[in-house]
């Protein structure tokens, strides 16, 4: 069976443009999460989150990008192209591009919406459905880079990049293609989307304190995140420089309840990405947890720790850094893991007041933890019941 690894991190976040912004916010402990910049709140109780307040697409992005892609899909076009950067690799036309998006270009709908119901107009930009599909971030990267390989999106609730990595690590192993794009993106901060959050009343009134006593919710965020992965051989082939193993691949249906987290549809996912890895869980140091700071997920998440890993592993939520960025997080969390494992450090939990005994675990809370681990699983668990969990290993 063939090696898969990661040569190339991207990423756009709350803390602005690359890889190295997030890790610093990361190893700091400083949250991306504040106060609304880019709308009006208000008319909506929702008024914090992870944005990237400052960004100007014009800046970054050719004019028929800009025109062409949304919020999301822009994100998504950056991260890729720091991605491929580190790599040091032009993505072959027979590559395979996989992208996780929740609810696609909200920015262009919700314009669109506001066009048609409040002012009464009778047309909508002509781009629209362009720009709201959920397969924009994936068509317009295959378009910039040239790929006629597979190419496809996952929308899987918040498991949908994580969904997309695996399905690379796949693609990969059974030779379909050697190099692989993968990750997601979103972009949710529009007035409709955060008031039908504001409906769910599972969105905190300030930050997010996962697994902490007295934690209120989750904090949204949006950005991108892509990994590039290779078979080994490709990679070392072209003297790549070698960040880590994506070494297995878990998933799993809870078949219980449209937003109620149920324990062992999370083990199931657990375990099945340990078997794919060939790994044993005691050589699991470090678990980047879904960890939404909800009361219903947080406790059914450690239970599921618990069973599958033990009561010793350490476990963190880098959404209370990022936030909670829906169908990029599991791509955000990916990037956060590999750069802890390479650098000997766990990411930490921030805004932890106390330890709930609902969710004992060993919690890296506060400070970032300076510890060497060897392998680590990084856990997406989505609305719908759909776990998908990605299983990474230091490579020597």
């Amino acid at each position: 069976m063939k090696k898969v690894v990661v040569t190339g991190l991207g990423a756009v976040t709350g803390y602005g443009l690359g890889v190295k912004a997030l890790w610093e916010g990361i190893e700091q402990g400083r949250t991306a999460i504040g106060a609304l910049r880019t709308l009006d709140t208000s008319q909506i109780k929702i008024t914090t989150g992870a944005e990237y307040g400052g960004f100007r697409a014009e800046e970054h992005l050719g004019k028929d990008h800009v025109l062409m892609a949304d919020r999301n899909a822009q994100f998504a076009l950056l991260a890729a192209r720091e991605a491929l950067g580190q790599a040091g690799l032009q993505l072959p036309r027979t590559a395979a591009i996989l992208t996780g998006c929740c609810v696609g270009g909200k920015h262009m709908e919700d314009a669109a919406y506001w066009d048609v119901y409040r002012e009464q107009k009778s047309r909508v930009h002509p781009l629209t459905i362009p720009k709201v599909m959920a397969n924009s971030a994936a068509s317009l990267m295959a378009l910039e880079h040239g790929v006629e390989g597979p190419v496809l999106t996952t929308s899987t609730a918040c498991s949908s990049a994580n969904h997309a990595i695996g399905q690379a690590l796949w693609l990969l192993r059974q030779g379909t293609a050697e190099v692989a794009l993968a990750g997601g993106s979103e972009a949710p901060f529009v007035f409709g989307f955060l008031k039908a959050w504001e409906a769910m009343r599972v969105v905190s009134p300030d930050v997010c304190r996962p697994f902490s006593l007295g934690r209120k919710g989750m904090s949204l965020g949006e950005g991108a995140g892509m990994l590039v992965l290779e078979t080994e051989e490709h990679a070392r082939g072209r003297g790549a420089e070698i960040l880590a193993e994506l070494a297995g691949f878990g998933l799993s249906s809870d078949a219980h309840h449209i937003t109620q987290p149920k324990a062992e549809g999370a083990m199931a996912a657990m375990r099945m990405a340990l078997r794919d890895a060939g790994m044993e869980p005691e050589e699991v140091g470090y678990v980047n947890a879904h960890g939404t700071g909800t009361l219903a997920n947080d406790p059914t998440e450690s239970l599921a720790i618990r069973t599958v890993l033990g009561e010793g592993v350490a476990a963190s939520s880098t959404k209370s850094l990022h936030g909670h960025g829906l169908g990029a997080a599991g791509a955000l969390e990916a990037v956060a893991t590999i750069e802890g494992m390479r650098r000997g450090v766990m990411p930490p939990t921030v805004n932890f007041e106390a330890a709930d005994p609902d969710c004992a675990l060993d919690v890296v809370a506060n400070v970032a933890r300076e510890k060497r681990f060897e392998a680590a699983l990084s856990n997406s668990f989505a609305f719908g019941g759909l776990n998908a969990v990605v299983a990474f290993r230091r490579v020597r």
